[in-house]
């Protein structure tokens, strides 16, 4: 008697943690407030006319023939973040100096409330990542996935591809080329970005990139914006998602709240938190 009594109650108490837990997990993130400064693009440099054709469309569709200057970058980002097997809501801060440095500060939420923070930096071509299960730092293939990451985060300021002079563009074929990035002092690492034949923007950029730490071998990364939006004039990703291609599926996704470029952000960027 007794269970036929609890084995039903446990199927019901079962069923409801699934469904708290369901419902909790659910949507997008609660975007973090918007940054508190203003954009500023005062300087700009003519597109130049020897880019490959389809990077040469894709400037002229999101800004035209003069090329805003982004010397930093604020990113407030809301999405869905897959962690230990798990899609969590999230919310994002990403900051930049442009080509140069990163913060990311990002909560995983249940129900709105944070269950994880995590916060990330590459700083003067050093990654540091504060994460549940412990801190990395000091790992050469760390350093080298960041400064990766910084580039493919560079999408959301996509002026820096032809403004920065350590930035260079090969042709490929019609709708591809090969954006080649520096890495360290005297080294580089490069994109394949694919452009789409019928709107002339960004489709994908992928590369190869360590995962972690003691990884043997390189796994391939994308970034891909799912949609685009204009702000500040310009044609950027509204959505984008990222994935390890061995796993199939995004593990991040992400979608542009609010964008501040050209603030002041030398010393929030070596900060934590908010």
């Amino acid at each position: 008697m007794f269970l036929r009594l609890i084995i039903p109650a446990f199927v019901v108490i079962l069923a409801g943690i699934m469904a708290v837990r369901w419902i909790g997990l659910r949507g997008n993130g609660q975007s973090f407030p918007a940054y508190p400064a203003s954009t500023t693009l005062p300087d700009s440099m003519p597109l130049p006319p020897d880019l490959p054709a389809p990077v040469h469309r894709f400037y002229q569709t999101i800004i035209g023939n003069q090329i805003p200057i982004i010397h930093s970058a604020v990113l407030t980002l809301s999405g869905r973040l897959r962690f230990m097997g798990i899609t969590f809501p999230a919310r994002m801060r990403f900051t930049h100096e442009a080509g140069r440095n990163y913060r990311h500060y990002i909560e995983a939420t249940v129900f709105g409330q944070p269950v994880m923070k995590v916060n990330e930096s590459y700083l003067d071509g050093h990654g540091r990542m504060e994460l549940p299960v412990g801190t990395i730092q000091d790992e050469p293939k760390i350093d080298a996935a960041a400064n990766l990451g910084l580039w493919g985060e560079s999408l959301w300021l996509p002026t820096i591809f032809i403004t920065d002079p350590r930035v260079r563009w090969e042709a490929i074929d019609a709708q591809t080329a090969r954006l080649i990035v520096p890495f360290a002092d005297t080294g580089s690492d490069s994109f394949t970005v694919q452009f789409d034949a019928a709107t002339g923007l960004i489709h994908s950029m992928e590369t190869r990139r360590w995962r972690d730490a003691h990884d043997a071998a390189k796994l391939g990364w994308r970034i891909e914006p799912l949609d685009w939006t204009r702000w500040h004039g310009m044609l950027i990703p509204s959505t984008a998602a990222v994935t390890w291609l061995d796993e199939g599926t995004p593990w991040l996704v992400a979608t542009a709240d609010d964008v501040v470029y050209n603030a002041d952000v030398s010393a929030y960027i070596r900060g934590r938190g908010l």
